[in-house]
């Protein structure tokens, strides 16, 4: 009885050491496994068997990239301003062994390399190449901490420099600084649009007068044409109506009637000029000077002003 108990506690205990030593390991870890104290294997995704006391697991690696944000760093530029700069590293472990005895706290030791490496780039640099070369300062960083690192089987894929902050003196002159470099394109732009706006009007006016010009010419032209149209009308309806006269072979005594009619419309009272015959005009003008040849001028009387000359009138022979 006893010995059968005794065999089933030692059958309890090999059970218990076998389902010990079994591990399933999960996608994206790694596990390193010592024996009897030194380095024997690396164990992937899947299922693995342990030795109970024999085997160890020594470290338990993550295979993912991982990010590591790092507390901002004193640098001092190569014009002695003092600032801080703080960094993030993403980078990934390649190589579980090497993760695991490569270094003592491996990520101790990429932000102390991140550091100096970040006062050696920096301290090359003058403050304004520092806030203005970050691509320059991330690839130099990268490349010289994925080189240092590869012996302890991480690698690292991007440093990011996140924040610069220089000192609040530093701060508020290039503040001042964007202030009146702001202030001063404002005013070159202001400048510019009044000389564009003063360009516009200019070029307006030209072109109003030029119009106006053009529109008081266009007047002008049509005002003649219309007058040299007035004109020729006439001269056609005259040439028109001499044409029919000639055509109505009008005799003497028609012509002797229309001078009569002629005369009475402007012997109306209201003209200023006689018309008469040249035939009347003739007979009066011989019995004028026969009147003077016989009689003589008449002397005016004494004492009796001399009468206002009479309005002057003229007389067209007809």
């Amino acid at each position: 009885m006893e010995f059968g108990v005794l065999l089933l506690v030692v059958l309890i205990i090999i059970v218990i050491v076998v389902v010990a030593g079994v591990k399933i390991i999960s996608q994206s870890k790694a596990y390193v496994v010592e024996r009897l104290g030194a380095y024997h294997r690396t164990m992937q995704t899947g299922l693995h068997y342990v030795v109970p006391i024999l085997d160890r697991v020594a470290c338990v690696v993550s295979l993912k990239e991982m990010v590591k944000d790092f507390a901002p760093q004193p640098v001092i530029t190569k014009d002695n301003v003092t600032m801080q700069i703080d960094t993030v590293v993403y980078y990934q472990i390649t190589d579980p062994k090497l993760y695991t005895y490569g270094v003592e706290n491996p990520i101790s030791a990429i932000e102390n390399l991140t550091a100096t490496t970040l006062r050696n780039i920096i301290g090359d640099l003058e403050l304004d190449q520092t806030l203005t070369s970050r691509d320059v300062i991330n690839t130099k960083m990268r490349s010289i901490l994925d080189e240092a690192t590869d012996a302890w089987g991480i690698k690292v894929h991007r440093v990011e420099v996140k924040n610069i902050l220089p000192p609040r003196d530093i701060q508020e002159a290039m503040e001042k600084q964007m202030r009146a470099e702001r202030e001063r394109r404002e005013a070159i732009l202001r400048a510019e649009g009044e000389k564009k706006s003063q360009i516009l009007i200019a070029e307006g006016e030209k072109e109003s007068t030029v119009l106006k010009a053009e529109a008081a010419k266009e007047a002008m032209i049509k005002k003649a044409e219309g007058e040299a149209e007035s004109i020729v009308k006439v001269q056609q309806a005259t040439a028109e109506g001499l044409r029919l006269l000639k055509e109505a072979n009008m005799d003497d005594a028609v012509l002797k009637l229309k001078s009569y009619e002629a005369m009475v419309d402007v012997a109306n009272g209201q003209a200023t000029k006689i018309i008469v015959p040249s035939e009347l005009q003739n007979l009066a003008t011989l019995g004028t000077t026969l009147n003077e040849m016989f009689e003589g001028p008449r002397p005016p009387k004494p004492g009796k002003p001399k009468p206002a000359p009479k309005p002057e009138v003229e007389v067209e022979k007809v």
